[in-house]
């Protein structure tokens, strides 16, 4: 079956398009299977990982690619083998992740147990990464994408279609570890850096529950905003000595800071015993090093997380359209995509960009 549609996008030809140098074009998406959906694209949220693949940072990128992971819009063909319950028309999304093995051969217990977004046999990224046939996967900087049903995801009422697009990849990076970790009543939480990522993560610690939720940052400049989005205290680390005055009084952090020159040790400073510091963001460099008894003396643990299953992102939305949580986000037309990723990695979204078509 032929579309009466083409698929063209903004393509990053080598590393150069990072520096706004994408060039509109169309491409040949997957071949479709019975099991695929393929959606219009009306909003795409910009996202760090874009920046990091579009300049090859985390390693060689397959050029040409399409970026573009926090997809929204308008199922417009659906396969006769989808189980999901999508139909045409209905508004739906595709985050980071656009495929996984799903257990079909009973080899993967990630998949088997819901956790998807961990699969290690075959997981296929929205963007930069192949199918299962060895064709490659293009994002949302787009009119048009087309992947597996089992990764996307219906919108519910009450979440509008701008505010969801950046919820699938940075919303879920960290709903999924404030979930997982136990935050809610009774815990004391910790967001590092109030941005794209972090404004997230005060967002839903405070719709989770927890007792108190406290923003970190370097400076004091967006500390007008934090409270805003439901903080109850605030850490500047340029202040000298908030280590000590701060010590031991908080339960978990979850960090999106993702530079080099990362104070992990005075982070965990702040954790009580058996706290839990939990690394989401991604830096192009290594993490510094750190002293054992960090660890040892107060029982802390460090890990992880990426992104979210299928099922945690349909949980999260719920939770947005249920509490009425709103992200801080800046619409540009997809037409100015360059400018808006130039913009970005100059610090001036407020606090997430989204691509509008």
């Amino acid at each position: 079956m032929s579309t009466d549609y083409k698929f063209e996008g903004w393509m990053g030809l080598d590393a150069n398009a990072a520096k706004g140098n994408m060039v509109w074009q169309g491409y040949e998406p997957k071949t479709f299977q019975e099991t695929d959906i393929d959606i219009e694209i009306t909003h795409s949220g910009i996202c760090g990982s874009d920046i990091h693949t579009l300049s090859s940072g985390w390693g060689p990128t397959n050029y040409p690619c399409v970026v573009g992971h926090e997809i929204v819009g308008k199922a417009v063909r659906v396969g006769k083998d989808v189980k999901t319950g999508v139909k045409v028309g209905d508004r739906v999304g595709v985050g980071a992740q656009s495929g996984a093995c799903m257990n079909q051969k009973g080899d993967c217990p990630n998949c088997a147990d819901g956790q998807e977004n961990y699969c290690q046999v075959q997981s296929t990224g929205t963007y930069n990464s192949k199918w299962p046939s060895g064709e490659k996967s293009y994002g949302g900087y787009a009119k048009y994408w087309r992947g597996a049903s089992t990764h996307v995801i219906p919108i519910p009422d009450g979440v509008d279609s701008s505010e969801a697009a950046p919820m699938l990849c940075g919303g879920v990076t960290l709903y999924s570890p404030l979930k997982a970790n136990g935050c809610g009543p009774g815990k004391r939480v910790g967001i590092v850096g109030i941005g794209g990522l972090g404004h997230f993560g005060l967002l839903w610690a405070k719709a989770l529950g927890a007792d108190k939720v406290v923003a970190i940052s370097r400076t004091d400049a967006k500390k007008e905003d934090a409270f805003k989005m439901g903080a109850d205290d605030f850490i500047a680390t340029a202040e000298e000595g908030y280590e000590k005055k701060y010590a031991n009084s908080l339960d978990l952090i979850v960090s999106t800071v993702s530079g080099p020159g990362l104070p992990l040790t005075s982070y965990l400073s702040l954790l009580d015993i058996g706290g839990q510091f939990i690394q989401v963001g991604a830096p192009e460099d290594p993490i510094p090093q750190f002293m054992a008894f960090s660890l040892i003396l107060k029982k802390v643990k460090i890990g992880g997380s990426l992104i979210g299953s299928p099922a945690e992102i349909k949980e999260m939305l719920q939770l947005a359209a249920d509490k009425q949580i709103h992200p801080w986000i800046n619409e540009r037309p997809m037409a100015d995509a360059n400018q808006a990723i130039v913009d970005f990695e100059k610090g001036a979204p407020r606090y997430r960009f989204v691509l509008k078509n």
